[in-house]
């Protein structure tokens, strides 16, 4: 999972600050590593490291990163994969010029196109699908830019949204089905590119539209142009996305993450109703759903667990022991809120369980005389290869267990799912999401 975001202006040279401030409104896609390439007068310089925005970029570095065009990228990796060498942007040097490029999804087909690349003599730097997708477009590079990547683009399969920069011009492009989200704003005269809409807001940005399946826009001489790279499939948006991953003051292609969240909240109160004193969330991801659970059952809305915004997100650490220690200091309990109280805690999905396991057992030590978890999507029981780090199914606590067996394992006094059915109403109803890690039902 990472969040990519791109500015193209005419006219402002330090566009590096408007990148800075982009990333820290899209941290929440990814807290391992950060980076921005800016072009300057046709030279691409750029600084990327380990950690949180905040922690990679100072006024220095951002003084020093000058130009017109500029991309930026945040990261999450798996925990082998996490090294400054695999950190974005990607800039590369060919025959042609420079390329920059930031890239948020999984390429099925990575094994297959590294391996023949390997054995025709290219040597890799880094463990990314963006480092394939740049060897293709320097392939296939000729004498125009557009071409080069329509006919690489032709040879990946997965999701992606990727930026890219050249000297003169910034790129976006998503895949065919739509599944990671990519849109188009401007900040005065100047065209951005962002994972999510928040970031336009961030920046005082207005919001053009979504970038549509399929399709590369292109900003060159202050223009805004469309290309179909790809023929659009049936729009097949990562459902992951709009319950957990995406900040609720978002909008995905339309829809509001926060009335969705709160819509499932709603139909979780229908589907599992339960009689308790106060509902609680498990912030933040939770709480939207939370609200709307209480607002149709009529049991009151309460705060029982006091988040650490300094914290990151514990489902996303890349190993046990870090999602472990995660919960221990993300958490505490609001104890007056809690003790002698028949607790309803509403939570946006359980993955592995750490987080949820610990919690139960934090309500119930701080007094809570029962605690009834309730999750406003259904189990995921299958892992996922197309951009969320659940690819070991083994790892996920709803595969091949029941309910029952799942509430004995967190602690919980009785445990209900939302139904994909329900899921899906509060969405719409249309048939427009990926439901691969409910289902086990992918669009390749």
């Amino acid at each position: 999972m990472s969040g990519v975001f791109g500015i193209y202006s005419n006219k402002n040279k330090d566009v590096s600050r408007i990148i800075y401030y982009g990333l820290y409104a899209l941290q929440h896609r990814g807290q391992d590593s950060a980076g921005i390439a800016i072009n300057n007068n046709g030279y691409i310089d750029y600084h990327k490291d380990l950690g949180l925005a905040q922690e990679v970029f100072n006024n220095d570095e951002l003084n020093r990163l000058r130009g017109n065009i500029g991309i930026g990228h945040i990261r999450q990796s798996k925990v082998e994969e996490n090294t400054i060498a695999n950190a974005e942007p990607l800039v590369v040097g060919y025959k042609k010029g420079a390329l920059a490029l930031a890239c948020d999804g999984a390429l099925i087909n990575f094994n297959e196109l590294r391996g023949r690349m390997e054995d025709g003599g290219i040597i890799f730097q880094t463990f990314t699908d963006t480092e394939i997708i740049a060897n293709l477009i320097a392939k296939y590079h000729e004498d125009d830019i557009e071409q080069a990547i329509i006919r690489g683009v032709k040879d990946i399969k997965g999701s992606y949204a990727l930026v890219a920069m050249t000297n003169d011009r910034l790129i976006g492009i998503r895949d065919p089905y739509g599944m990671k989200p990519l849109c188009i704003g401007k900040l005065g005269e100047s065209y951005v590119l962002s994972s999510e809409t928040c970031a336009l807001d961030t920046i005082g940005g207005k919001f053009i539209r979504d970038v549509e399946p399929g399709e590369m826009v292109e900003i060159v001489d202050g223009k805004l142009k469309s290309i179909n790279t790809k023929e659009p499939q049936d729009k097949r948006i990562c459902l992951f996305e709009i319950i957990y991953f995406a900040r609720p003051d978002s909008k995905l292609d339309g829809k509001s993450i926060y009335l969705i969240r709160r819509e499932a909240g709603r139909n979780l109160a229908k589907e599992c109703p339960q009689d308790g004193d106060i509902v609680i969330s498990a912030p933040d991801s939770g709480t939207v759903a939370a609200i709307g659970y209480a607002e149709e059952s009529g049991i009151p809305y309460d705060e029982g667990l006091i988040k650490n915004r300094y914290v990151g997100r514990t489902f996303i650490k890349p190993t046990q022991e870090l999602r472990e220690q995660g919960v221990r200091i993300k958490l505490n309990v609001l104890k007056e809120n809690i003790e002698g109280k028949r607790i309803i805690l509403v939570d946006d999905s359980i993955v592995r369980g750490t987080t949820m396991k610990r919690t139960v057992s934090m309500l119930k030590e701080a007094g809570a005389k029962e605690v009834h978890v309730r999750i406003s999507a259904p189990p995921v029981i299958h892992g996922c290869n197309l951009g969320i780090n659940t690819s070991r199914g083994d790892n996920l606590i709803a595969k091949g267990k029941t309910i029952d067996e799942i509430k004995e394992i967190i602690g919980a006094d009785s445990l209900c799912f939302l139904s994909l059915t329900g899921l899906l109403e509060a969405t719409g109803g249309e048939d427009i999401y990926c439901t691969g890690c409910f289902k086990g039902e992918y669009p390749f």
